[in-house]
């Protein structure tokens, strides 16, 4: 009948429905880029190629060299730094340009991400289908991509410096742990606004499980920053003992004594595989916990989220024991990724939504 007001009122909320879809996997498109980032991120870390760019210009530096002059030009700033004096002597423009790839493509991925966020907003935008009250959510994930390349750019400068071959270990655990914060805010907020309702929250051995695992397993991928900024996964290359010890010798041996976590590489691995096993270990009693309620909706996701702290165990110990070659250093930190996503998803699951379309 003409002017039906429920009428209108259903179409109304399917529309809604509908443009929180479009948004959602707006979103999850976005996120699996940042997945690759942080793959593309590991690699160009594990190849020593990060500093081979010495200049920060992130509006103007979408291209490479275009000429020989400009080749010369490039490696003649890397020959500048520590680096090349320490670890690269000798290199010619050649094997210069082996590692410049890397890390252009890794900012020039960084950059797309950037483009494919503001072309989607746009574009849904000017459709309808971003809701008002999303904006300053969806403001705040651009915010914190931008500030993504700062920190990427404060990470590579502190290589820089006299004396040092490397980043700063600290820079590039910020830089790290900003890339999972983002990942984890892109999940939350696109599964928010793609799930079905549910009743009623989880069971609480379920989500007690689920928040114990998934947090032990983020303090061993911060840990593990630790690893890969100070190289210590080249040594102790034994499991389960570190050189026939539990606790390996020297593991106090700095001072002041807190400096150990970060900068002594007997401590730092030994807390790594400390904490990825009592993640391990939650996985396994989530397991088993979750099998027992198999037959709830959160279950599998619990499941899954168990499976991938599994796996990311067994990668770890590989990577170890094959003194980090770069294709398995590169999974283990893309699993690490897949964990904290399988950990969004699975909270997701414990709760209970009022209906579609509420982050």
């Amino acid at each position: 009948m003409p002017f039906d007001l429920t009428e209108t009122s259903h179409a109304g909320k399917a529309g809604a429905a509908a443009g929180d879809r479009a948004v959602g996997a707006w979103l999850l498109g976005i996120a699996a880029m940042v997945l690759v980032m942080v793959a593309l991120g590991g690699a160009t870390r594990l190849t020593g190629s990060g500093l081979s760019i010495m200049e920060w210009r992130p509006l103007t530096g979408w291209f490479p060299p275009l000429s020989e002059a400009e080749w010369q030009r490039l490696f003649d700033l890397y020959r500048t730094i520590p680096q090349y004096a320490a670890v690269n002597a000798g290199m010619d423009l050649a094997g210069f340009r082996e590692i410049f790839w890397l890390e252009y493509l890794h900012r020039l991925w960084g950059r797309l991400i950037g483009v494919a966020f503001l072309a989607g907003f746009a574009g849904l935008w000017l459709a309808g289908r971003i809701r008002r009250d999303l904006v300053p959510r969806l403001a705040l994930l651009f915010a914190l991509g931008a500030l993504q390349g700062f920190v990427g750019w404060f990470m590579v400068a502190s290589g820089f410096f006299p004396h040092r071959t490397a980043v700063s270990p600290y820079r590039l655990v910020i830089h790290l742990g900003l890339a999972f914060l983002i990942l984890a805010a892109l999940l939350w907020t696109a599964l928010g606004l793609l799930r079905r309702p549910a009743a009623e929250w989880a069971p609480a051995p379920l989500r007690r499980g689920v928040i114990a695992t998934g947090l032990l397993a983020i303090v061993a991928m911060l840990a593990g920053g630790f690893v890969a900024g100070i190289r210590a996964g080249f040594d102790y290359n034994t499991f389960p003992l570190m050189d026939g010890r539990l606790v390996p010798a020297g593991y106090g041996a700095l001072e002041p004594w807190l400096m150990n976590w970060f900068e002594n590489v007997a401590a730092v691995q030994f807390n790594h595989r400390l904490v990825a096993t009592l993640a391990l270990g939650a996985a396994l009693w989530l397991a088993a916990v979750a099998w027992r309620q198999r037959g709830r909706s959160a279950a599998p996701a619990a499941l899954l989220l168990a499976g991938a702290v599994v796996l990311q165990y067994l990668l770890g110990v590989l990577t170890l024991v094959h003194v980090v070659p770069v294709g398995l250093g590169t999974l283990h930190q893309t699993m690490a990724a897949l964990v904290l996503a399988a950990f969004v998803n699975a909270l997701d699951r414990m709760r209970p939504r009022a209906g579609p379309g509420r982050p």
